[in-house]
């Protein structure tokens, strides 16, 4: 099982120790330099001259963190990929994105109209690396055009093709067309991804047995409770938000990152009008949700055992 976010670096910590996307602007690619933390214990990506961490991971999750960029660019996606490709478990290429800051920047859905451009970016990227290679698409105006691409995808070498069950004019609302992704795993021998529409730990089985794909891609689902991942059931989701906030805290995660996860859980089960939701925007650190969300005192040891491990260098 896969779960795909370019909303936060933690999202995975709290899904059972599931893999991770994390999705890279363009514009930031060939401005990555990669540094070690060795307070947190992290290898970390950041964009040069600044202490902006656009991706930050470490060895334990080497097997299980799937670094997924946007590109437009064979070279700069090459470029960006050598600075992670050591560390993660494969290099993804998002080929479906339909935001209009993807698109507008040609990458994304962009690349879906743009078959050679494809080919270039993924064989560069396999020519060069190591790294198992993937990539994302969505559905295309028609089943025949999407087969076709994905048998010209597979072409290029990649080990998996993740395939989202939506067109890019249709909207999260509009259910998922598990079907059309059965048509493209029955048309290729690589391993399919199915997305779409998976927001129960029942759904895992129920879209494998629908279209047949190798393992499964979760977006919404585990941003709105990382718990569907755990056969049990789901946590609570007040239990998962305050595990999240924790797990913020433990590895410094980005604030803005931080905020836009909670915002995105607390639209989907309550609304941003309430209390909690205006408590959220207001805070400007860690420190501020710590205290909103009873985290405070384990922010506060948190930070005495970071300054006491400087102090001892």
């Amino acid at each position: 099982m896969k779960s795909e976010s370019g909303l936060s670096h933690l999202l995975y910590k709290t899904c059972q120790e599931c893999p991770q996307s994390i999705i890279i602007p363009f514009s930031l690619l060939h401005t990555l330099l990669q540094l070690s933390s060795d307070v947190l214990g992290t290898i970390d990506v950041v964009e040069k001259g600044t202490d902006s961490v656009v991706f930050r991971t470490c060895s334990e999750e080497k097997n299980r963190v799937v670094f997924q960029m946007g590109t437009s660019d064979a070279v700069r996606a090459l470029r960006a990929a050598q600075n992670v490709c050591m560390d993660v478990a494969a290099v993804d290429i998002n080929m479906g994105c339909p935001k209009s800051f993807s698109i507008s920047g040609g990458m994304g859905a962009a690349l879906l109209t743009k078959p050679d451009l494809i080919h270039d970016i993924l064989t560069t990227l396999k020519r060069n690396l190591n790294t198992p290679v993937t990539c994302k698409i969505r559905l295309l105006k028609s089943t025949q055009d999407t087969v076709e691409l994905a048998r010209r995808i597979e072409k290029t070498g990649v080990s998996a093709l993740a395939v989202h069950g939506r067109k890019v004019a249709d909207r999260p609302r509009d259910p998922a067309k598990w079907s059309e992704i059965a048509d493209v795993v029955a048309a290729v021998s690589i391993p399919v991804i199915a997305n779409g529409d998976v927001f129960e730990y029942e759904d895992f089985e129920r879209i494998k047995v629908a279209t047949g794909a190798s393992s499964v891609m979760v977006a919404r689902g585990a941003l709105w409770n990382a718990s569907i991942f755990s056969p049990k059931g789901k946590l609570p989701w007040e239990d998962v938000k305050r595990e999240y906030v924790s797990k913020s805290i433990l590895w410094d995660n980005d604030i803005k990152s931080t905020k836009h996860t909670l915002k995105e859980m607390i639209m989907h089960y309550s609304c941003l009008e309430l209390p909690e939701g205006k408590a959220v925007i207001k805070s400007d650190t860690l420190a501020d949700l710590a205290r909103h969300y009873g985290e405070d005192n384990y922010y506060e040891l948190i930070n005495k055992s970071r300054s006491s491990f400087r102090g001892s260098r």
